[in-house]
């Protein structure tokens, strides 16, 4: 009668306690990057945290939790007594059992009527359910200031680290939070923090859980704020943009309430030296067209992924993703250019062509199947006669390169590309031969590693493994396949290696580099360098969003420094 009367909930809430948490997502060194989330909350056990953090907050919170049935009713007449003093509500006298309650079984309301309600479910609680338990659930829901829920969140927030890692002094500057987190923000009021850090202290000392030694050594340390708190933010947003595209698929529900963690090949320090290379890069072609002077910003893209495995260690998507989070890297897709040519002369080289075999390099005008005429012309508009393989594609010699495919044929060249990951439709005719199809730079450098593993393509990969809520491992396999034999895959390895030394491509020239190509789409549009290394292969591609032409920048002159700032520290 009285549970129908006061409407009381059931306990199943507490029995089945799951609350929301947040998906984590972590680089490859297995340093938190991001977090999603509707509530800030990762769940953990009371064996995986400090030994500290519940001894603290029980001091803080509610000294006699062991002693009572889920109400203190001392407390509670002291509160009251302080409250009629001060002429305002300063305390609540609230236990932990109740605390629990509120949060998870009643509304926020302040009427005596839930107060009723808050008592009777407290000691229903404290009947069915050990301390332990209640201890466990309390740790977990608390809100703790920051958009942080439970210790976990909060340790992570806070101090970078798990709550399993807390020391004394950081364990009692949390459980100082619950009374007022705004008013002891660990980040903007350090004084009143610490005063409230003093006051756990020492009633964590009165109650025994402590020495008066310990209290004092804690209280003289410094305290180590987590101040560059991680955010997906300007270095990470592009990759991250990519990762949760693709967990989403793989779990099949929102990340901010599936609790996964999302474990990453990111390498956090090589995507720091991309962003800063990819600045660089930026700044170069703004100064050269007059210090932006017309109002255009270039953009551009970087991938960096291993040459054996495919894994993406590195992902640059645009100039800032805080302006712009359109995904330059996987979304855009830009006229190759030049960067297109190693899979034509593949394919000569798979039909029985050697690099030194000759090809002409001269003047050309084709006729289409329309009936206009086409006439494709060298960079440079010089022209060398007749040339070997080796030297046409060291100099990117247009002419060359379509006689090639008139030779070789479209089919052949097609055949490798589809098979080095590049799915997109190509224009069947010869401007093939001089990258006028459409990729993005991350299907292009992905493809180049047909030349850096002995003909083997990988697809990239970005995601290690996702651990679900329920502890079921996710592992997105990607197949490798054979496209080139080793003969073949060598001898254009060696090719490539001739453009980076005596060709277009020498600006991007590092010690260990094995090959690379630039690539420049019409007008200046578009400028490209995919280059690799017996340890990663990486390109580089800067242009502006609305196709403008750059002036004078190319491949060589514009992407290929770029991929060297980034390489050099490699």
């Amino acid at each position: 009668m009285v549970r129908q009367a006061l409407h009381l909930p059931n306990l199943a809430a507490i029995a089945h306690y799951q609350p929301p948490q947040a998906t984590i997502i972590y680089d490859s060194g297995g340093h938190i990057v991001d977090r999603m989330f509707t509530e800030n909350r990762t769940f953990v056990p009371l064996s995986q945290m400090s030994k500290y953090l519940a001894p603290a907050f029980i001091a803080a919170e509610d000294g006699a939790f062991f002693e009572h049935g889920g109400l203190d009713f001392f407390s509670m007449l002291r509160a009251l007594l302080n409250n009629l003093q001060s002429g305002r509500r300063g305390q609540g006298g609230s236990t932990i059992t109740q605390q629990v309650t509120k949060s998870i079984l009643l509304t926020p309301e302040k009427t005596w009527i839930r107060k009723i309600r808050e008592a009777i479910l407290a000691t229903r609680i404290d009947r069915e359910f050990s301390k332990a338990e209640i201890l466990q659930i309390y740790l977990n829901q608390i809100y703790l200031g920051e958009g942080a829920f439970g210790v976990e969140a909060a340790a992570q927030t806070y101090f970078g680290k798990s709550a399993a890692q807390l020391n004394l002094g950081e364990c009692a500057l949390l459980a100082g939070l619950p009374q007022a987190p705004s008013r002891y923000s660990l980040f903007d009021h350090e004084a009143r923090a610490a005063e409230r850090q003093r006051y756990v202290l020492n009633r964590m000392t009165a109650d025994g859980y402590i020495t008066p030694k310990q209290a004092r050594v804690v209280w003289a340390m410094p305290v180590h704020l987590n101040r560059h708190r991680q955010r997906a933010g300007e270095q990470n947003g592009y990759y991250l943009d990519e990762v949760k595209k693709q967990a989403r698929e793989l779990i099949g529900a929102p990340l901010q309430t599936s609790g996964a963690r999302i474990y990453t090949w990111l390498d956090s320090a090589l995507q720091k030296r991309a962003l800063q290379a990819v600045a660089q890069g930026i700044a170069g072609v703004k100064a050269r067209a007059g210090g932006g002077s017309t109002g255009k910003t270039p953009e551009a893209a970087l991938v960096a992924l291993e040459t054996k495995t495919g894994r993406v260690r590195a992902l640059i998507g645009g100039a800032s993703f805080a302006a712009s989070p359109f995904n330059r890297a996987t979304q855009a897709h830009r006229p190759a250019g030049s960067t297109f040519k190693p899979f034509l002369y593949a394919a000569a080289l798979k039909a029985g062509w050697r690099s030194d075999s000759r090809i002409l390099d001269a003047p050309l005008s084709i006729r289409g199947g329309n009936g206009r005429i086409w006439t494709p012309k060298n960079y440079n508009n010089k022209y060398l006669g007749e040339v070997t393989l080796l030297q046409a594609l060291t100099q990117s010699l247009n002419t060359a390169a379509v006689r090639l495919m008139r030779r070789v044929g479209w089919e052949e060249t097609v055949a490798i590309a589809t098979q080095a990951g590049i799915p997109v439709k190509m224009p069947q005719d010869l401007s093939l031969a001089l990258g006028a199809v459409d990729l993005s730079p991350l299907q292009l450098t992905s493809a180049y590693t047909i030349f850096a593993d002995h003909g083997i393509y990988h697809p990239p990969s970005f995601i290690s493994k996702i651990v679900l809520e329920d502890g079921r491992i996710i592992r997105p396999q990607g197949v490798s396949q054979r496209v080139l034999s080793k003969n073949i895959a060598a001898e254009m390895q060696g090719m490539l290696h001739n453009v980076v030394v005596h060709g277009t491509g020498n600006k991007a020239w590092i010690p260990g580099i094995l090959g690379g190509k630039t690539g420049t789409s019409d007008n200046s549009r578009d400028a490209w360098f995919v280059g690799f290394t017996r340890k990663m292969v990486a390109g580089v591609w800067i242009g502006y969003d609305y196709n403008q032409p750059m002036g004078h920048e190319s491949g060589g002159r514009t992407a290929a420094p770029v991929w060297h700032m980034l390489m050099k520290g490699d």
